[in-house]
């Protein structure tokens, strides 16, 4: 007796069903920067800053078939993914700082609703929060256009005399930059000739959004997500390439009548 199964066909590389998500397949060692405000209840003051040099791995599997969305107002789409799973430690002690399951979705255009091709992210961390962000791919030639991103609360204004002093006084790690966590990308690939570039560009605001646990909405409720990953081809002076992976991300935590920037950066090569 005959049996259907869903099962997964030899890629055409010109019909990748990944698209612009296909060279993210595979494991990415690295290292970058971590910057938390964190509420501080028992301490003198309401918040204490948490800085830390990372390393971390970040490995992405694919899944062979195209995922299948059944259409009511317009016909079915296939859609490209990937599961990740991303793990962060303190780069001098190890201690583990992040974990993260999640998957990316490569979803062609559609009539119903009328939008572009866009790529997704679906998180969960183990804190109590799932996110789901959405973007669009754009790949050009070059290197990519890194622009500053700022750790700066914002809230009352102005702050009370010295509120904000730990921004100013809190132990930095070597490279990083507390005005700008970015500058650190950007020192990671000065000397670098980077042929190629694909840039993701997510956001939880408009179509994505953050769910947290009764807990976390109380207390630090994560709001927000904006993360840019950039997907560079990197050539070396002997004319062999290598891949690179660098991100930047921004959670906005929300206690005190403040919004806080929860800033991660990571460079990372494929293995």
């Amino acid at each position: 007796m005959a049996t259907t199964l869903r099962a997964s066909a030899p890629i055409t590389p010109s019909v990748d069903p990944l698209g612009p998500l296909a060279e993210l397949a595979g494991t990415w060692i690295g290292s970058g920067f971590n910057l938390i405000a964190l509420p501080n209840k028992a301490g003198n003051s309401i918040f204490r800053l948490k800085i830390n040099a990372t390393k971390e791995s970040l490995v992405f599997t694919t899944v062979g078939a195209p995922i299948p969305n059944r259409g009511s107002l317009q016909g079915d789409i296939d859609m490209g993914c990937l599961t990740y799973f991303q793990r962060v430690n303190d780069a001098s002690s190890n201690e583990l700082l992040h974990l993260e399951p999640g998957l990316w979705l490569n979803v062609p255009s559609t009539t119903a609703p009328a939008e572009p091709p866009t790529v997704v992210r679906q998180a969960t961390i183990p804190h109590g929060d799932s996110m789901l962000v959405v973007g669009n791919a754009l790949s050009h030639a070059g290197p990519p256009q890194i622009q500053p991103v700022s750790t700066t609360p914002t809230g009352p204004t102005p702050f009370p005399l010295g509120y904000l002093d730990p921004y100013q006084t809190a132990p930095v790690p070597p490279g990083f930059q507390v005005s700008n966590p970015n500058a650190s990308l950007v020192d990671a690939i000065k000397e670098q000739n980077i042929v190629s570039t694909t840039t993701l560009s997510l956001s939880s605001t408009q179509q994505g959004g953050v769910v947290n646990i009764p807990f976390i909405v109380s207390n630090a409720d994560a709001n927000r997500v904006d993360t840019i990953f950039w997907i560079e081809t990197v050539e070396q002076p002997d004319g062999k390439r290598f891949m690179q992976l660098q991100y930047t991300q921004t959670v906005i935590l929300h206690f005190a009548g403040i919004d806080w920037p929860h800033v991660s950066v990571g460079t990372l090569l494929k293995q």
